[in-house]
């Protein structure tokens, strides 16, 4: 895979230390695995896989470090000493030599080929059903009613279900009477909560 520009500008802006680490991981990524893709995410450079996080390596004032998006399949022995699975890293010599780099690579390759995919997001929800007693109400007052229409489908939901799960009329004319005086001012359900 082609390499990304600004992981070329991240590593060029390192400490002369630095470069060769940083250059040395990135070539290993590619040996190991060809299809996978560069990124940045959080500053970090980053390897991905199927667009899911598969590594990250990162460059600070002394040391360099590089790891597994899911560390707990790939232990080293050298967790917790620093950001990533390696420990900090100062030199090459801190680091196992490329085969095995390359086989812990694509283990975990293959490991995250396993794991189950990406749950599929929800399917947005329709228009929410307005209840008799708010339609009759919008009816009779075109600011409330403007409003209301103006409002995301997600607030328009909120006031819906909040009248609708009344269950005494004298609540549901109360929710209604109060819904319309907060419409008429342009607040959404929950506006008290909004600058919490």
């Amino acid at each position: 895979m082609a390499s990304d520009p600004r992981v070329d500008t991240y590593i060029e802006s390192r400490a002369a230390f630095a470069r060769p680490i940083l250059h040395w991981i990135r070539a290993r990524f590619h040996a190991a695995v060809p299809e996978v893709e560069e990124t940045v995410k959080w500053s970090h450079p980053f390897f991905t896989l199927g667009g899911r996080p598969f590594a990250n390596m990162a460059a600070f004032k002394a040391h360099v470090s590089f790891g597994f998006w899911n560390r707990q399949d790939n232990e080293t022995g050298k967790e917790g000493e620093a950001m990533g699975q390696f420990g900090r890293i100062g030199s090459l010599d801190d680091l196992p030599g490329a085969t095995e780099v390359e086989r812990l690579i694509r283990e975990a390759a293959a490991l995250m080929a396993e794991a189950k995919p990406a749950r599929p997001r929800a399917a947005p929800k329709g228009e929410a059903e307005v209840p008799p007693e708010l339609a009759g109400a919008l009816a009779a007052d075109d600011a409330a009613a403007a409003a209301f229409n103006a409002f995301s489908p997600s607030c328009r939901r909120e006031y819906c279900e909040w009248i609708a799960e009344a269950k005494r009329p004298e609540t549901k004319a109360k929710r209604v009477a109060e819904a319309m005086a907060w419409m008429r001012e342009g607040k959404r359900r929950n506006w008290k909560y909004e600058n919490c």
